[in-house]
């Protein structure tokens, strides 16, 4: 391994939950106003991942006062405090750029359903 894969790979971050495009998420940035620092959430669609490694991004689309509102975050960055996933989204593509031009009720995602494990039934023996 040589010296910037090494670099790389210790500034990469393990605390970062795995979420897909479609998923809705809430990400938490840390703003520097001055002196001032405070955390500002921002939650919206996923609708992209790019690139890997260090250099790996993604875009998150929300509704603000009627705008479309994209942003894109470094995954690795060090401004970013934490993630949430509220909702796992049924999507069939990587790009959700579609969502762009769609509004309302049209802009909606399939929630992704998980079943829970059945209880196995014991069949008796009869010896």
């Amino acid at each position: 391994m040589n010296a910037i894969d090494y670099l790389e790979t210790e500034q990469m971050r393990d605390d970062i939950p795995k979420f897909n495009p479609g998923d809705t998420i809430k990400v938490y940035v840390k703003v520097i106003e001055g002196e001032k620092e405070r955390i500002q959430a921002f939650e919206g669609v996923v609708i992209g991942k790019k690139g890997g490694g260090l250099r790996e991004t993604f875009t998150v689309r929300k509704i603000s006062y009627g705008v479309g509102v994209e942003r894109v975050f470094p995954i690795h960055s060090p401004k970013i405090e934490k993630i949430d996933i509220l909702r796992f989204g049924q999507v069939v593509r990587a790009k959700l750029y579609y969502l762009r031009y769609k509004k309302g009720k049209a802009a909606r995602i399939k929630e992704k359903r998980y079943e829970a494990p059945r209880p196995q039934k014991q069949s008796q023996a009869n010896n």
